[in-house]
């Protein structure tokens, strides 16, 4: 498997440059909050999910209920579900990996395994097995490294919260169709004007899933 261990860590070097930056903001944050870095290690491991790993150092620190945060966690991976129907024929393919592919799958690694080609005289079960198991470790070691720089370093951490949010902007502004944005922003905007700013989250986030979905539903009928 030396091949594909290779092919798959040379293929998953731009996601490495993303995730060990991100990791190191998680990272530091959640030490900021008072979690030290087995707290890092083990959402790292267990839950491994960017954007609500974020999220999860406010539920952690506002004592948010177990409902509250299933919803959340729920509403913010919805996509998860949308991409990852696509792969679950692929996926059949792994016997004993399949749990681990389908844990594994975020948005960056679902965009190289669709996109990526599988090198010659490579497996490609242990080619994208090797993708998605170097893409994890990235982002444990960012997380490790953060924590650790935060318990060893007094850093302002105002903005870090921000570093999620700010490469889901950069995604938005190199798509080609922003009329998904614009729905986005105006269910959004209209759900902070009616719930208010400390209630308007799930309700956006509902809204947009089925306006998604409708558009979507829409675009297909038009094939």
């Amino acid at each position: 498997m030396k091949k594909e261990m290779l092919e798959a860590l040379k293929a998953s070097i731009p996601v490495m440059m993303g995730y060990i930056v991100l990791g190191m903001a998680f990272g530091i944050l959640l030490e900021s909050k008072g979690y030290n870095w087995i707290y890092a290690l083990l959402m790292s491991v267990f839950i491994y999910a960017g954007s609500i790993q974020f999220v999860a150092i406010q539920l952690l620190t506002t004592g948010a209920t177990f409902i509250h945060a299933a919803m959340m966690t729920l509403l913010i991976n919805a996509r998860h579900l949308v991409y990852g129907l696509s792969m679950l024929k692929k996926f059949n393919n792994f016997k004993k990996l399949k749990f681990y592919m389908i844990f594994s799958l975020t948005d960056e690694t679902y965009s190289l395994l669709v996109g990526v080609k599988t090198p010659k005289d490579c497996n490609e079960n242990w080619f994208y097995f090797f993708i998605s198991f170097f893409n994890q470790c990235y982002w444990i070691i960012g997380s490790l490294i953060g924590s650790l720089i935060g318990s060893l370093l007094t850093i302002n951490t105002t903005g870090l919260d921000f570093a999620m949010t700010a490469l889901f902007i950069v995604i938005v502004l190199t798509s080609s169709k922003h009329h998904y944005t614009y729905l986005g922003f105006i269910i959004s905007l209209v759900c902070l004007m009616i719930f208010g700013k400390d209630a308007f989250l799930i309700p956006a986030m509902i809204g947009i899933i089925m306006g998604l979905s409708f558009m979507y539903k829409g675009e297909q009928e038009h094939v």
